[in-house]
């Protein structure tokens, strides 16, 4: 995500090399006058641009190479720390959301952060939020008390916690009931369940939703249908008490054939073994299975070394946004490190490879890899990397192997062994292209394997 270039433009008018910013203020005085007037005016023109004058041509530029770099010379705590996450804009493009002179907006924001239109809202400039809500469905009346009003843009935070991740205000359910009072009207619509330390999220869209009441997209079935009492009891000193002895015996009398495969998997997952509700919210999510808080950090919770690897600048969009369980088979499987396919590649090209077949699912808006195994959103492939192969061959250049190469006087032993994880590390790296060990994409890292390039 880089920067736009501070590109030198040429001045209209002629300027000596020693101007001074009055003479700037000459003819931009308007730069200097409005209900927000950045700080920085004051300290003169000539601390943010750079004049240049060569024989008969004026050019202005900032003093830096970029925006960004020029922004947090001053504004360095708002610099986003490395495996943290703040909001995009606010990484890499400042102007984007900011006039850097004067605006009638606070913090000189282009647009204010509410109203109901792209035109009106910055905010809506790039989120298309509370546009369309379906009918039937239900929209966040606080949308149109501004965005700002949950959110902070600036926020910077381990991207693994709800508050962060989301650029709120604080945690939640800390925020939401700064406007939801827990009275007993609230309480009654949750069965009288005590939720004072719930995520509203796992349940609730905090914006808008295809149901009443703001329902997430995905929801348990006795959960969807108010069948509350065929896994609760009344709440019992504050405490949610279940109709059986915990939450794993109480799933598996609907999913028997999850603790099957638990117990018989060729290779276990010892998380899998555990209660459920570790990683499951029993009522709803904003994907399948209803992973909590989230598919990615439900994992991370436990594989701390992952973990480390989400802190890397390059992250593999399944591994660190859509979820673990689109590689791995969360319950247990049939291959080495639970993964879904029995070789790197044949996982791989599950989504790269040529054939990749996603199958639409029927009236929701998902696509199915792995014989259905695993929801992905309908627009996932837009941004996927088909790879031309063909015969084992054809990535990165024409007719380079992406499978084993075969002895020629044997063909039943392996020359050089060759597969996706040669090159590419699966879940992150410090680089784009995501080679092993973090390399660049260069010839050094061609030489690794073909050393009579170096003679």
């Amino acid at each position: 995500m880089a920067a736009v270039p501070a590109m030198a433009k040429t001045h209209p008018v002629p300027l000596e090399k020693n101007v001074d910013a009055a003479k700037c203020l000459e003819c931009h005085e308007d730069k200097s006058k409005g209900k927000a007037v950045h700080s920085a005016i004051a300290t003169g023109c000539l601390s943010c641009h750079e004049v240049r004058v060569t024989k008969d041509v004026t050019r202005i530029k900032l003093t830096t190479t970029t925006t960004q770099a020029l922004c947090l010379s001053c504004h360095d705590e708002k610099k986003v720390q490395p495996g943290q996450t703040m909001h995009p804009p606010a990484v890499r493009d400042c102007v984007k959301c900011h006039d850097p002179h004067e605006s009638d907006n606070p913090n000189q924001l282009l647009k204010p952060t509410f109203g109901a239109t792209r035109e009106a809202n910055l905010c809506l400039s790039c989120h298309k939020i509370g546009f369309d809500t379906p009918k039937g469905g239900s929209r966040h009346a606080a949308l149109d008390m501004g965005c700002d009003t949950c959110h902070v843009t600036h926020k910077n935070g381990d991207r693994g916690k709800i508050e962060f991740a989301a650029h709120l205000k604080k945690a939640v359910p800390a925020l939401c009931l700064d406007c939801h009072d827990a009275n007993a009207a609230l309480q009654k619509s949750h069965m009288g369940q005590p939720f004072g330390a719930a995520n509203c999220m796992q349940c609730h869209n905090p914006h808008q939703s295809a149901k009443p009441k703001l329902m997430q997209t995905f929801l348990h079935n006795p959960f969807e249908n108010k069948m509350c009492d065929s896994c609760h009891q009344p709440a019992k000193d504050g405490k949610v008490v279940l109709t059986n002895s915990d939450s794993r015996a109480l799933c598996v009398t609907c999913h028997d054939d999850q603790a099957k495969k638990i117990e018989t998997a060729k290779v276990p997952h010892p998380g899998a073994q555990g209660e459920c509700i570790s990683c499951h919210n029993p009522h709803g999510g904003k994907s399948p299975g209803f992973l909590q808080p989230d598919p990615v950090s439900a994992c991370l919770a436990c594989h701390s070394e992952q973990a480390d690897q989400m802190k890397k600048a390059h992250r593999h969009q399944p591994a660190a946004i859509q979820g673990c369980a689109t590689c791995h088979e969360p319950h247990g499987g049939e291959n080495g490190h639970l993964l879904r396919a029995a070789t790197p590649n044949k996982l791989c090209l599950e989504c790269h490879g040529p054939d990749a077949n996603p199958q639409k699912v029927e009236g929701e808006h998902l696509v199915t890899i792995f014989d259905g195994k695993v929801k992905l959103p309908d627009d996932y492939f837009r941004k996927v990397t088909t790879l031309p192969i063909k015969y084992g061959r054809g990535h990165p250049t024409e007719r380079h192997p992406v499978s084993d190469v075969m002895d020629p006087s044997d063909v039943t032993k392996v020359l050089k062994a060759v597969n996706c994880l040669s090159c590419h590390q699966p879940h992150s790296s410090a680089q784009p292209a995501m080679l092993v060990k973090d390399q660049a994409n260069n010839m050094t890292f061609c030489m690794a394997c073909h050393t009579n390039l170096t003679q």
